[in-house]
């Protein structure tokens, strides 16, 4: 697949991932919008209601106030109109009573008359009384009921119950903070104390006594502290919803981050079997040819010229088995695990032995190599093949990257720290770069700085340092301290527990 394919792939990709976040975050804030406005239009008509059962309470009142002052003028009216008929009575029996003996039959026919329009006068009578008695009530609220002081107009504890029923009977049991403001702009009651400044754009207002004259109205203040998170109860899709995008957007990275890696990685494998088929042919040719060679009889006569084809065929050969190996190690990177044959032995004894047989390379070029065995404990599970191959890669890449001016210089060291053993291999070669040092345990990776590139290499030694060491059970890292010329290896390995 080509580069650019793989840039056009990701693109869309993340294209497609931002307009699918886009949509679901627009769809959350309406869904958020729209449950703030049905929050706050049931909150608005609930204190509607609790303001029309305020003023039909404020009607109530006045009413049962006058009724009484009227049943006291009423009681004392017919008091004073009874003892005036009693008198009156008593004055005018001795003559009216022979009148009435006289007149009684002709008096009864018109009784019934008198009567129907003495109930007539009386409920009219009536009418007038309790038509003057609402005039009067009506008068009272319209001209004079907002010239009281609100705490005198509202009994606190009432419109708290009031305010619960509402709230309750629309399903909104919040915790609630109220607050009466009255005409002069002063807060006369508030239910409890909040030690928060109260956000002014989650305060809903209504009014207390619609009737009252606008400059002369109060007002009944409401703030819900948990309101939010009752809003945010609405979207409870939405933190699956993220998880579910933050799975999304690392599975695209992830994937966009392996497909370059392994574009990567088969970019370099080719250069690498481009490289080996080139070396591979230089000992073949060469080791051809010397056997063409030794079929001629002349050369076979001559000592010197048959010793010296014979050391160029082993040389040769020796070199091709080399790069064999190195083909090899190739499989051993695509196994999750190397096939190691574990054994108990002494670290100490390992790096002396490996580094007496490595000096005699290290005096070849006029250098010297040291060991400082401080670890008291050093008996490690380990495959000596393979970790005397890590050694030696190390100890071989110093003895490669060595600086031409400066006698080359070789440290090997041990020692015990938190329980584990710590192997340190120094050198005083050209080097690594800080920005380098994580990059040079990955496959095919070579550093081309200076005169680097002249050494030949595959980019496979510390690749397979690095994998032998984590099948271990240890790690590796490589240091290049400030002022420090050379690199520093510390490979750190589990310690047999006794």
């Amino acid at each position: 697949m080509k580069k650019s394919t793989i840039w056009l792939l990701a693109i869309v990709m993340g294209f497609a991932f931002a307009g699918l976040i886009y949509l679901q975050v627009n769809y959350v804030k309406a869904i958020l919008k729209t449950s703030n406005d049905q929050f706050n239009a049931t909150v608005r008509r609930c204190l509607e209601d609790v303001s029309h059962s305020l003023e039909l309470d404020e009607v109530a009142k006045y009413l049962q106030n006058d009724y009484d002052s009227w049943q006291y003028r009423e009681s004392y009216s017919k008091q004073t109109e009874q003892s005036s008929i009693t008198l009156n009575q008593e004055y005018s029996y001795g003559i009216t009573r022979s009148r009435t003996q006289s007149n009684q039959r002709s008096q009864t026919k018109d009784a019934i008359i008198r009567q129907s329009e003495e109930q007539q006068r009386d409920f009219y009578r009536r009418y007038q009384h309790e038509s003057g008695l609402v005039s009067e009530v009506l008068y009272d609220i319209v001209y004079t009921a907002w010239l009281k002081p609100i705490q005198d107009r509202i009994d606190f504890d009432m419109l708290n119950e009031y305010l619960k029923a509402e709230l309750k009977g629309n399903n909104l049991d919040l915790p609630y903070i109220i607050m009466i403001v009255n005409k002069d702009g002063q807060t006369v009651y508030q239910n409890t104390q909040f030690d928060k400044p109260l956000k002014a754009a989650d305060i809903i207002t209504g009014v207390l006594f619609s009737g009252d004259p606008p400059s002369k109205r109060n007002y009944l203040k409401i703030y819900f502290p948990t309101k939010r998170n009752y809003i945010s109860s609405s979207v409870s899709f939405l933190v699956p919803s993220i998880i579910f995008s933050v799975i999304l957007l690392m599975t695209f990275t992830i994937t966009i981050y392996t497909i370059f890696r392994q574009k990567k990685l088969s970019e370099m494998k080719n250069d690498f079997v481009n490289n080996m088929t080139h070396e591979l042919k230089t000992p073949v040719s060469t080791i051809s040819l010397a056997a063409q060679m030794l079929k001629d009889t002349d050369i076979s006569k001559n000592p010197d010229v048959f010793k010296h084809i014979s050391n160029v065929i082993n040389d040769e050969t020796k070199r091709l088995n080399f790069l064999v190996e190195k083909v090899l190690q190739i499989s051993l990177f695509e196994k999750q695990r190397t096939t190691l044959k574990l054994k108990e032995i002494d670290a100490n004894d390992l790096i002396s032995s490996v580094a007496s047989t490595f000096a005699l390379k290290v005096e070849k070029y006029g250098g010297t190599i040291d060991i400082d065995l401080k670890a008291e404990q050093s008996t490690i599970l380990a495959d000596p093949m393979h970790l005397t191959n890590v050694l030696f890669n190390l100890l071989d890449n110093a003895v490669k990257y060595r600086r031409q001016e400066v006698p080359l210089w070789l440290m090997a060291r041990t020692k015990n720290e938190g329980g584990k053993l710590v192997v340190m291999i120094e050198d005083n070669g050209i080097g690594i770069k800080k920005e380098h040092l994580k990059k040079i345990f990955d496959r095919f990776f070579r550093v081309q700085s200076g005169n680097v590139h002249d050494v030949k290499g595959f980019g496979l030694g510390l690749a397979y340092v690095r994998k032998i060491v984590e099948d271990h059970g240890g790690s590796i890292r490589a240091e290049q301290e400030e002022g420090f010329i050379g690199t520093k290896f510390i490979i750190v390995l589990p310690l047999i527990k006794n």
